[in-house]
């Protein structure tokens, strides 16, 4: 069929752009970025460089597609959300004029990423915390800025199937990593800020990293192939309600650390910044539901994942790294 992916530019979008051309899809990929800046180009995909915030852009890049994915937003890491507030709820532009486009052309099915951004934040305040269920989005107090742009975007979801009848699937990503992503700019995430920060410690002689709070803070972390795994089952289910798409092994950003120094086979000083983005304390997938729904739920562990994520970031640490004189 016709598929549109909006984000195609970026990280998970690349990857589900090459996951769908592998399935014979005939694929239209959108992004703001030039081509130049793109994550990944496949060439038996049409690559557009599109505003899609307008919603003419949206109306052209829909036209003609069966079903769209929704995984364009102007968003990073921790120390991104929570300094761009305003700029990350403008993202709301792209879901609306979107869902918009997607009603005019009856496309058959629309897909929306959230994040477990939308979940209440007072269930995340110790690094101990059980699984966050879907319900745990409400009564609603989600990562402000960020989060509040998902969770109004996923209503916008729902009610575009209860009002017009389009098809909608909603995924909240928990902490999505791998290859071919940010991993340096300031918007990138944790794994690959701290895959960075130890390969670059490694390469340069430098034993040290700086770590963001006390390392205590506790998250899960979702590799890339679980991601586009569930995200395609998502879309092809009967499931309207949003599903939490991520891994249930919850770790300690000391622990990621520690993952990362026997993957890089080194052992490195730490220096803790306490004034730094931290986010929530501790966040978790619960997938009982996921599970229940799909038949499925992530199976790559944290070393696997970490260990390919780690040697790509490495490669382009040592590629970007200025020789020695």
């Amino acid at each position: 069929m016709r598929v549109a992916v909006a984000g195609a530019g970026g990280f998970i979008g690349g990857w589900l752009a090459r996951r769908l051309i592998f399935e014979g899809h005939e694929v239209v990929c959108a992004d703001i970025k030039p081509l130049s800046e793109w994550y990944q180009v496949h060439e038996n995909s049409d690559n557009r460089i599109l505003d899609l915030s307008k919603y003419e852009s949206c109306l052209s890049f829909v036209s003609g597609a069966e079903q769209v994915y929704n995984l364009a937003a102007d968003m990073g890491g921790m120390g991104f959300i929570e300094t761009h507030k305003a700029e990350c709820m403008l993202s709301v532009l792209i879901n609306t004029h979107l869902l918009m486009a997607s009603r005019e052309f009856s496309v058959k099915r629309f897909f929306f990423a959230s994040s477990a951004c939308v979940y209440n934040a007072s269930k995340q305040n110790t690094n101990d915390v059980v699984g966050l269920k879907e319900e745990d989005a409400y009564p609603a107090m989600p990562e402000d800025g960020y989060g509040w742009e998902k969770l109004f975007s996923e209503r916008m979801c729902r009610h575009f199937y209860e009002d017009y009848g389009l098809e909608t699937r909603v995924a909240r990503y928990h902490n999505i990593y791998g290859p071919q992503g940010t991993w340096d700019g300031g918007r990138e995430k944790a794994p690959a800020a701290l895959s960075r920060k130890v390969a670059s410690a490694k390469l340069s002689g430098k034993n040290e990293i700086e770590i963001w709070g006390d390392g205590e803070q506790a998250r899960s972390f979702t590799f890339i192939d679980d991601c586009i795994e569930g995200t395609l089952r998502l879309m092809n289910s009967d499931v309207r309600e949003p599903l939490n798409i991520g891994s249930d092994e919850m770790v300690t950003i000391n622990r990621l650390v520690e993952i990362l120094e026997e993957i890089a086979g080194i052992q490195l000083l730490r220096r803790y910044n306490l004034d730094a983005p931290k986010g929530v304390r501790g966040r978790n997938s619960d997938n009982t539901r996921v599970r229940e729904l799909l038949g499925w739920s992530p199976i790559t562990g944290l070393e696997k994942g970490l260990g390919e994520t780690y040697r790509w970031i490495e490669s382009q640490v040592h590629s970007s790294m200025k020789p020695l004189t």
